[in-house]
Order: structure tokens, then sequence, then C-alpha cells
């Protein structure tokens, strides 16, 4: 399969380009900044540079020709204001989504947030950012052309991943390690019957296999 992953410096992403390129797949990382091109050689994709904070949609979508799924994991990140988490958590998320309509890519993977609600009130930073990822998982939902999924982590640590989760549409809180959401997302790309699914992703005792496909109905 051919990825394109926004995002694709961030910590959950260069660990799904590790496990996707380890597979053989190709793999392509977008990001912003020239400097963080060598750390996607290094976990074995490609760089793409291309700011969705300014792009079109159509110079987006060009980036996406010819992929088999497209994986939204881009954020603004901690540290900053509240203009970016409309720009990057929602913005960027819409522009991404577009482009995967507009380039005819159907498989679509969300990393959201646990709480993320478009109506959340409050204007606190973090307020802010779970009504963006609410906005943008909302937009997202309301896309035919597109085979979606979210996956909404829970507190994320960087322990070792154990392999072992809950996923559900609810869980409840808890931590789980980057890894876990990384082999997870891994899981969702390979289990079309998915889409169209809203899950919460917390650490727990089931093997992620098992539980991406018990999701699945299978």
């Amino acid at each position: 399969m051919r990825i394109v992953i926004a995002g694709g410096h961030g910590q959950i992403a260069l660990r799904l380009e590790r496990l996707l390129a380890a597979r053989g797949d190709e793999v392509a990382g977008i990001i912003r900044r020239p400097e963080q091109a060598d750390d996607l050689r290094a976990a074995g994709a490609e760089p793409v540079l291309c700011d969705l904070e300014s792009a079109s949609v159509e110079k987006v979508a060009a980036h996406l020709q010819g992929a088999d799924a497209a994986v939204f994991a881009a954020g603004a990140g901690p540290g900053s204001g509240t203009a970016r988490k409309d720009t990057v958590d929602r913005g960027a998320a819409v522009l991404f989504a577009d482009a995967a309509v507009l380039t005819g890519v159907r498989r679509h993977l969300v990393v959201s947030s646990m709480g993320a609600d478009p109506d959340h009130e409050g204007d606190g930073v973090f307020d802010v950012y779970l009504r963006a990822k609410g906005q943008a998982d909302a937009y997202v939902r309301g896309l035919d052309a597109l085979d979606w999924t979210i996956l909404r982590p829970g507190m994320l640590t960087d322990d070792a991943g154990t392999g072992l989760v809950r996923l559900e549409a609810s869980t409840g809180r808890g931590p789980v390690p980057r890894d876990d959401v990384a082999a997870t997302l891994f899981e969702l790309l390979d289990t079309p019957a998915t889409a169209g699914l809203t899950l919460e992703l917390i650490s727990g005792s089931t093997p992620v296999s098992v539980a991406v496909k018990s999701v699945a109905g299978n």
C-alpha cells in the first residue's frame, strides 16, 4: 500500500511510519519544516514538504495522488496558542479530508482526542483544542466520499507499548502508550470494516489485532 500521513514528524506518525515501512509499504509523511526530513527518512518514510496551514486543497491533493489510504496525525502541539488549534487541529484536518475527497482516496484515518466535542465549552487553550478536534471530526464524518475511522486515544505516554489495549466506542479515560496508538492505526489501515466508527483507545488487556477485529465485527 501507499499511505500518506499528515503530521509526518509527530511522535505517533513516526512510529506508524516505521511499522509500515518495515512491512514494505510505501509511506509519505507531510512535514512543515525541511529539517524534519532526515527523521522521516530514518523511519523509512518519504518526506513531503507542505504547510497544511497555507496550502491549497489542490496542492495537498497532488501529494495524495496514487495513495491507498490517508492518515491525519497532525497537531498544533503543546505550547501553541488558540489560533493554531483552529488552523491546524481543525483547519488542516478539514483541508486534508477535502484533498482526499478530491483525489478519490477513500480510506481515511484521523487521530483525534478523547473528549473532542464541537460544542465543548470554555475559552482555555485545551477547551479550544477539544472544540477544534470535535469540529474536524464532525466534518470528516459528514463526508460520504470517505471511508473514515476516527481514533480518540486517552492520555498519551512514552512508555513502551504493551500491545494490549481497550478499543471501544466509549472506554472511559485512561493512559495509552504512543507505541500502542501507532500499532492500532496500523491494524485499522488493514481493516476497512472499521469504516464509519469513532473509537476510543486506552491501555487494556486485549491484543491490538484482536481488539480491532472485535470492533470490526469479526
